[in-house]
């Protein structure tokens, strides 16, 4: 496969992913209309009276219909313009970008470490199956799944904040003591080590740590319940007992044949993973006060906050988009046998 033809697929599958999109758009747009109480009386104040709060409806554009206001909504969208936050005053699209890096940085982390353990988990399960190692993985699996993501920041910060006292305190990406880096990626670990300050690069990734493994937790079950199935089908096949039969050691036969065959289903796995991680971490940086896009998400659906709404799920659906294409291309790496075109 050349690489004009490659080129044409991944456009084809951008084009595939505009429908989806543009529903996103449609059900963000009807469901944040339908959102309990009426900002023009919230940004009107408790003392405003009727003409005052009639004119902030006129400001927010609520006095148009429903079919006015979408079209004006996706003519500013044409043009890049995701609206104004009332909230906060600032462009939409300018507060999503500001914050996106410390969303990115935390999810991220969270995804190194969900993938280092659960995947060796998973292999060493698969391998030692009905041993204590697989007793081990399940009860990890089921945790991960039972325990509700804001349960495990909240019971972390109490042990290793409060109790232990070895963890910084849960407010924001750094401590009062530190300024922030010089910005180049706005990743402040990677902007520390880049301004060769590794005092703040610690300090940094300690501020990381109780946020990413909460978040890690989260999806490290899907994640290991899948490479240990994964696994075990793949072990059973003829061709494993073939190679095994040849005389390989059992490090050939594990990792360059068994996982490689079973990365295809582990793959699918984690771009589900990273989807969820992208939904979860709203609570997380709640629990954590951590400034990131999640948290402009949630005060603007607490005031009513149409447009900074609309902006962060269109975020969020974009991400979603360019994951999915990131995954095929990565199928074709992995196995050539999977066309970009299935």
């Amino acid at each position: 496969m050349n690489g004009s033809t490659k080129i044409r697929i991944i456009a084809g599958r951008l084009m595939q992913a505009l429908p989806s999109v543009f529903g996103i758009i449609v059900v963000t747009f009807l469901l944040t209309r339908a959102l309990p109480g009426d900002p023009a009386v919230y940004f009107a104040g408790p003392a405003a009276d009727e003409k005052s709060i009639q004119q902030v409806r006129e400001s927010l554009g609520l006095d148009k219909s429903l079919p006015e206001q979408f079209l004006i909504y996706l003519g500013d969208l044409v043009q890049g313009d995701l609206g104004v936050s009332v909230s906060t005053g600032f462009p939409v699209a300018e507060e999503l970008w500001r914050r996106l890096p410390a969303s990115l940085e935390l999810t991220l982390l969270a995804l190194i470490f969900s993938i280092s353990v659960a995947i060796p988990l998973g292999i060493a399960a698969a391998t030692r199956p009905n041993t204590w190692v697989d007793q081990v993985c399940r009860l990890i699996v089921t945790a991960g799944v039972s325990l509700p993501v804001f349960f495990t920041g909240l019971f972390m910060v109490y042990i290793f904040y409060y109790i232990l006292g070895v963890a910084p305190s849960p407010l924001g990406r750094l401590d009062i003591i530190y300024l922030s880096p010089p910005p180049v990626t706005n990743f402040y670990t990677i902007d520390a080590l880049i301004a060769g300050d590794f005092e703040l690069f610690f300090a940094a990734l300690a501020q990381l740590a109780l946020p990413a493994i909460t978040l890690g937790t989260f999806t490290l079950a899907p994640l290991a319940r899948m490479t240990r199935g994964a696994m075990l089908q793949v072990l059973s096949s003829d061709f494993i007992r073939t190679a095994r039969a040849s005389g390989l050691r059992r490090s050939t036969v594990l990792y360059t044949y068994a996982f490689r065959n079973a990365l295809l289903p582990i793959l699918t796995t984690l771009g589900m993973v990273f989807s969820f991680m992208l939904g979860s971490n709203v609570l997380v940086e709640k629990v954590f006060a951590w400034p990131g896009i999640g948290s402009f998400a949630i005060e603007a659906l607490i005031v009513s906050d149409y447009v900074a709404v609309q902006g962060f799920v269109l975020a969020m659906a974009i991400l979603y988009v360019l994951l999915n294409l990131t995954i095929d291309i990565l199928y074709t790496l992995i196995d050539p046998r999977v066309g970009l075109d299935s």
